[in-house]
C-alpha cells in the first residue's frame, strides 16, 4: 500500500511537471515572437522613428524576394527525396482542405451575421484563409531553438519543420492567385467604396473581367504578324489569363527549384550536400535564410504601428472574423489531421509532421491575401482585419499549441 501511496504521488509530480513543460514549450516562442516584434514597433514609432514606412517597405520586398526563398531552397532542398515527397503527400492535400473548411466557416458565420455590402465574400476570405508560411517558420524557428524542445535534436527540429511548411508554399500561392482573387472580385458597381460607387455608378468592365474572345479579337491580323509573333502573343496572353506572373512569386519558384534539386541525386550532391563543389552557394543560401525571421517579425511589428486605419466593416464583421478565424477553425483541422492520421495517411511516428499540419489550420488571416485584397480595391478592410487578428493570434496560438504538443507528447 505504501508503494502503490508513492508511485501515484510520484506519477502526479510527474504528470503536473509534464503540463508544465507543455505550457513553457507553447508560451515561449510566442513570447520570443511579441519579443521581437515589440522590437519592431518601437523602432517605427515616432519616438524612434529608424523604421518608417518606407524602410519597412524595403525591409518586407528584401524578406519576400531574397531572404525567404532562401530559406525554402537551403532547407526544403537538403532534406526533399523522392521517397520523402512520396510520403508528404498530403501536407498539400492539408491545405486545400484547410481552406476549403475555412471557407465553409467563413460561408457559415458570414450568413449570420451579415458584413455590410459587399464584404460577403471578403468576409468568407478573411476567415478561410490563413498564414501557412511565414507565421508558421517563425513559430518553428522559435520552438526548435530550445535545445530541450520536444521534437528532439534543434537542427533536425528546424530543418524537418521548415522542409514540411515550404513543401505547401507552392500550393497556397496557387489558392490566393486563383481562388481568393476570384472571391475578392470588386461588385457590378466596379468598386467597394461606397462614396465613390454614388460618384460614378456606371463603370467599364476591367480588362481582366473581359472574356478571353473579345482580347482575342483586339489582336492584330495575320497579314500584320508573322506566325512565330502569334503564338510568343498567344502565350503571352495565356500566362496573362491564368495569372502565372503572380502565381511564380519568388518563394514558389524557390520551393519548385528546391524540389527539383533535392530530388535528383546527382543534382543534390552537387550543389545541396555539406560536400558537394558548389555547397558554397547553399551555405550563403543558408547564411541569408537565417536573417529572414528577425526581419520579417520587425517588419510586421513595424506595421502594426499605424493601427488598424480606416475600415467599413464594423465592430461585428471584425469580432466576427477574428473569433471564426482564430477559434473555430481550428478545431475543423484538428479533426481532419485526427481522421487522417487513423486512416494511416501520415508518416508513423512523425510528430513534428503532424504539429506543422495542425499549424496551417491554427494561424491568422494570410498576408497574401491582404496583398491581393489591396490588388482588388479593399485593401483597408484588409489591413484592419489582419491589425486585429494579429494582435488576439498571440493568445489563441499559445492555446493551440499548448493543446497540440499535450495529443502530441
Amino acid at each position: 500500500m505504501e508503494r502503490f501511496l508513492s508511485e501515484m504521488v510520484a506519477s502526479t509530480s510527474a504528470g503536473g511537471q509534464s503540463v508544465l513543460s507543455t505550457m513553457m514549450f507553447a508560451v515561449l516562442p510566442i513570447a520570443k515572437v511579441f519579443t521581437v516584434c515589440f522590437m519592431g514597433f518601437l523602432m517605427a514609432s515616432k519616438y524612434v522613428n529608424i523604421l518608417p514606412a518606407s524602410g519597412r517597405k524595403l525591409l518586407n520586398g528584401l524578406v519576400f524576394s531574397l531572404l525567404l526563398p532562401c530559406l525554402i531552397f537551403s532547407q526544403l532542398g537538403r532534406a526533399v527525396t523522392i521517397e520523402k515527397m512520396l510520403e508528404w503527400w498530403f501536407i498539400p492535400v492539408n491545405v486545400v482542405l484547410a481552406a476549403i473548411f475555412g471557407s465553409i466557416v467563413g460561408l457559415v458565420v458570414a450568413s449570420i451575421i451579415q458584413p455590410p455590402y459587399p464584404f460577403f465574400k471578403f468576409t468568407i476570405i478573411q476567415i478561410g484563409i490563413g498564414n501557412i508560411g511565414n507565421v508558421p517558420l517563425v513559430l518553428i524557428a522559435a520552438l526548435c531553438r530550445d535545445k530541450s524542445n520536444p521534437f528532439g535534436d534543434s537542427d533536425k527540429c528546424n530543418q524537418d519543420g521548415n522542409a514540411y511548411i515550404s513543401f505547401g508554399q507552392w500550393v497556397g500561392a496557387i489558392i490566393v492567385y486563383t481562388y481568393v482573387f476570384q472571391m475578392l472580385a470588386p461588385p457590378p458597381e466596379g468598386t467597394f467604396d461606397v462614396e465613390e460607387r454614388l460618384k460614378f455608378p456606371v463603370k467599364e468592365m476591367a480588362a481582366e473581367q473581359e472574356p478571353m474572345l473579345s482580347l482575342v479579337g483586339h489582336e492584330p491580323t495575320d497579314s500584320d504578324i508573322s506566325k512565330p509573333g502569334q503564338i510568343r502573343v498567344f502565350i503571352n496572353l495565356l500566362i496573362e489569363k491564368l495569372k502565372l506572373k503572380q502565381i511564380l512569386q519568388p518563394p514558389v519558384i524557390a520551393s519548385i527549384l528546391a524540389i527539383l534539386i533535392g530530388a535528383v541525386p546527382f543534382l543534390k550532391r552537387l550543389i545541396l550536400t555539406d560536400d558537394a563543389p558548389l555547397f558554397f552557394f547553399t551555405d550563403s543560401c543558408i547564411i541569408l535564410g537565417e536573417a529572414m525571421i528577425p526581419c520579417i517579425l520587425l517588419a510586421l511589428g513595424g506595421n502594426l504601428v499605424d493601427g488598424p486605419g480606416s475600415s467599413k466593416l464594423g465592430f461585428r464583421t471584425t469580432a466576427a472574423i477574428i473569433f471564426a478565424r482564430l477559434v473555430l477553425v481550428p478545431p475543423s483541422g484538428l479533426g481532419i489531421v485526427m481522421l487522417a492520421d487513423k486512416l494511416g495517411f501520415l508518416p508513423p511516428g512523425d510528430k513534428m509532421f503532424r504539429f506543422v499540419l495542425l499549424l496551417q489550420h491554427t494561424m491568422p488571416t494570410s498576408v497574401l491575401s491582404g496583398a491581393v485584397a489591396s490588388l482588388r480595391g479593399c485593401g483597408r478592410e484588409s489591413a484592419a482585419v489582419l491589425f486585429w487578428v494579429h494582435i488576439f493570434a498571440i493568445l489563441s496560438m499559445a492555446g493551440w499549441i499548448i493543446l497540440y504538443l499535450h495529443i502530441l507528447f
